[in-house]
């Protein structure tokens, strides 16, 4: 973990996400006994920093994880590198590791003059299971993040920055994506740890990652008074190519694809979603599962008018985890007190 706040005498001293910051999220029941829940947080923004709906300490810091990829991808894209189609998506993407999706970061790879181990992510094996199940060995090009770290490489390539050194907080690419991060959030951004593949991740309060998401998405749809045009080519990209992002029947592509918006996960129980017309919302789950996520993420939307209710629902019940015994369903998940309560 990294403090910053020399160079930032400014910033607001930031608080963790606690349990006694969070709210319930979300319930299992199995054969008529509830299991397990999830607390958390989340909040809905529009792309001006209106705060619509929050539950939970939603000005609490947390790392946004992957959910920070689009701002990082953006970041590239702002440094001279030209991203388009499913290359643009692989710079924001979690993605499965399917063939497809490694064809693509290698396509990017190519741009660069680069090869696989020049890529600073770890091995990992893919997240499409029968993709892993191909697999001889576990590789950098099937990490979840290869994309963006393959895009981080273009950047390098086009403005002469070391490429051996791109994950360290000082490069030239890390500073001008915490400057991205800071305009988009419009906050002090003085924290940074080191995400699972290496790269830096900067904190965020939940609030101000709402307000980047909405930012984002509305640029692709005039939902940001000033919408930086690169934003909504890389969202328009995600809509055209959502099995990009993270793959075929998984949570985001589907959300994408069913409902038109603009959805990230992020390890740790990150979630954000964007409309085009520049409403945001973000959700942390403090145990760190996702499995919850979407549906309080569409939910919060809906109660905000921004997503259709009934379109939701089904994207609800098509990536709802099942809870089974002996393969057949025996419970539910379902959303919690927290967010079903009535606003005050």
């Amino acid at each position: 973990m990294t403090d910053l706040r020399r160079s930032a005498p400014s910033a607001v001293p930031r608080r963790p996400l606690t349990v006694e910051g969070s709210v319930e999220l979300a319930v299992l029941t199995r054969s008529g006994l509830d299991e397990s829940r999830h607390v958390g947080a989340g909040v809905v923004v529009d792309s001006a920093g209106s705060v619509l709906r929050a539950v939970g300490d939603v000005g609490a810091s947390i790392y946004p994880r992957s959910c920070l990829k689009p701002l990082q991808a953006l970041t590239v894209m702002r440094s001279g590198v030209e991203l388009e189609g499913p290359q643009a998506v692989l710079a924001t993407a979690s993605h499965a590791g399917t063939p497809e999706h490694l064809a693509v970061v290698s396509s990017l790879l190519e741009r660069s003059g680069s090869v696989e181990d020049d890529l600073l992510c770890p091995a990992d094996w893919p997240g499409d299971r029968a993709s892993a199940r191909r697999a001889p060995e576990a590789r950098r090009l099937a990490m979840n993040c290869s994309g963006k770290h393959a895009s981080f490489l273009l950047a390098c390539a086009e403005n002469g920055w070391d490429p051996a050194t791109y994950t360290d907080l000082d490069h030239p690419l890390q500073r001008a994506t915490r400057e991205t991060v800071a305009e988009f959030t419009d906050e002090t951004i003085d924290h940074a740890g080191v995400d699972g593949c290496g790269a830096p991740v900067f904190a965020t309060t939940i609030t101000g990652l709402a307000l980047a998401v909405a930012r984002v998405a509305g640029a692709a749809g005039d939902g940001t008074p000033s919408g930086d045009h690169r934003a909504g080519a890389l969202v328009r990209a995600v809509l055209a190519d959502a099995w990009a992002l993270d793959g075929p029947g998984r949570a985001n592509t589907v959300a994408i694809d069913e409902l038109g918006l603009f959805a990230k996960l992020g390890a740790e129980g990150v979630l954000v979603m964007g409309t085009l017309d520049g409403i945001g919302t973000a959700v942390k789950v403090l145990d760190g599962n996702l499995r919850a996520a979407t549906m309080v993420a569409l939910h919060l939307l809906v109660g905000q008018g921004a997503v259709d209710a009934t379109a939701a629902e089904g994207v609800v019940e098509a990536t709802r985890e099942r809870v089974l015994g002996a393969g057949h369903d025996v419970g539910r998940i379902r959303l919690g007190d927290g967010v079903l309560a009535a606003r005050a």
